[in-house]
């Protein structure tokens, strides 16, 4: 019998480690959540005003390289590289904490929000975007409630740059006059769509336009940050699913906020992010009644999200001992260099060409560029979207040459399979260890194993 504890490290974590302690169960992933946010402070990542910073930076040297500036095109390749070494050491500080944290739970939780809220940066300099939804908008608020989380993700700049909201204006509103564009309703539909109540829900194309325009005014730009322009607002109240709000001139933002803390309660978005939470760490396919003790946790908390974590983790079905989920590559590769115990020092002395090679490189082999899900919907959860012949072959080189990136000697794999898996190592695997004919190739054929992807 698989223990608890093993159960709690790989599926709630990002697995076992020889430096951190599993938690015992459901009490100890709670208690740490509920405490400080160590890893933040240890391995910090740049937020939104270093988005600016840089993209202002790279936006000003452009310009003076377009005209024919002296000493244009060198400060606009210096700019490029300062945007390329923020989005690489931001991507290894995220790693960092996934390797590194006792508190495997929120650094899971933050990957599964991110995703759940997807940008991604659609124009060259917005290139550390999401690395600024992510800290900003996202790791604030997990352990808050969705409503708060909701407003944060949703007016963040990086969604309005991603989803077009701050080129949306409505069509009778008074800028609209005087500026070429219309509504967009990218934002409006994703809403409902994807972030709250779900595809299979009651909504309509109705209520998608109505929402679009009630979104309406949301805007940014690079020195302020968020910006709300009460003349791009379309003018009237707007109904959506069937309340109205707004219809005050000049337009307020409070009526945007109003709609989206209703629509962040109603019992169709419980259902949804309940299901979304028990597909993603617990099965492809989850046990109805797993949902539906998370679904009635968060409509009688209204939507807080410590009681919801508490609801999905106290349910015996989150606790089968068969692993069925299929590790994402990015889950992969911070399970492995957390069971190598590779240093923080190591990875953060990578420079940035060898984290292309070793980190972000493979990851894109593996079938997930970093940061670059292919649509608002992020990444697919089902295991057929990452257990592939391509992607299997390329976690194979990635296990077989994994010290390019651990930088230190090779543990022996006879005590390396009970490291990385305990007691979830299966007698073939535990075989296959005594059995290696090297360090390098033992290591390799625990991390390849079927067993090692798998949580």
């Amino acid at each position: 019998m698989i223990r608890q504890s093993t159960i709690a490290a790989i599926r709630f974590g990002y697995g076992l480690s020889p430096t951190q302690p599993a938690p015992q169960g459901a009490e100890d992933i709670l208690q740490a959540l509920a405490g400080p946010d160590v890893a933040a402070g240890q391995y910090p990542v740049g937020g939104t005003r270093t988005w600016f910073a840089l993209a202002r930076g790279y936006r000003e040297a452009s310009k003076a390289a377009r005209a024919n500036e002296a000493g244009g095109k060198e400060a606009q390749d210096r700019a490029r590289n300062d945007m390329v070494q923020s989005y690489r050491s931001g991507m290894v500080a995220q790693l960092q904490r996934a390797v590194q944290s006792a508190d495997g739970f929120r650094e899971r939780l933050q990957a599964f929000w991110v995703d759940h809220f997807t940008v991604t940066a659609k124009r060259g300099f917005d290139l550390t975007a999401p690395n600024a939804f992510a800290e900003d908008a996202i790791r604030p608020h997990l352990t808050g409630s969705f409503a708060q989380m909701l407003r944060a993700a949703t007016t963040h700049p990086a969604m309005l740059a991603y989803l077009d909201q701050s080129h949306s204006i409505g069509p009778d509103s008074r800028a609209a006059k005087r500026r070429k564009v219309g509504l967009n309703e990218n934002l409006g539909r994703e809403l409902l769509e994807l972030h709250t109540v779900g595809v299979s829900s009651a909504y309509t194309q109705h209520d998608v336009r109505q929402m679009a325009k009630l979104l309406t005014g949301l805007g940014f730009n690079y020195r302020t940050g968020f910006v709300f322009h009460p003349a791009w607002a379309e003018p009237g109240a707007e109904l959506v699913l069937g309340k109205r709000y707004g219809g005050e001139e000049p337009a307020r933002l409070k009526d945007i906020y109003a709609a989206l803390d209703d629509i962040a309660v109603k019992p169709a978005t419980a259902q949804h992010i309940a299901h979304k939470l028990a597909v993603h760490f617990v099965s492809d396919t989850p046990d109805p009644a797993l949902v539906a003790h998370v679904a009635d946790a968060f409509q009688r908390s209204q939507g807080d999200l410590p009681t919801v974590y508490a609801a999905l983790l106290e349910h015996p079905a989150a606790w089968t001992p068969q692993f069925t989920k299929a590790r994402q590559p990015w889950d992969y590769i911070a399970a492995a260099l957390r069971a190598l115990g590779t240093p923080p020092d190591q990875l953060a002395g990578l420079s940035t060409k060898k984290i292309g090679f070793t980190l972000l490189g493979p990851m894109r082999l593996m079938g997930q560029r970093f940061q670059r899900p292919s649509g608002p919907n992020g990444w697919p959860e089902d295991a057929a979207a990452w257990i592939t012949p391509q992607g299997l072959a390329s976690r194979i080189h990635w296990a077989m040459t994994v010290r390019r990136v651990h930088g230190a000697a090779l543990p022996d794999p006879r005590s390396f399979v009970h490291t990385a898996l305990a007691d979830a190592a299966d007698d073939t695997l535990l075989t296959a260890a005594r059995r290696a004919e090297s360090r390098r190739e033992g290591v390799g054929l625990i991390l390849a194993s079927a067993t090692f992807n798998r949580r």
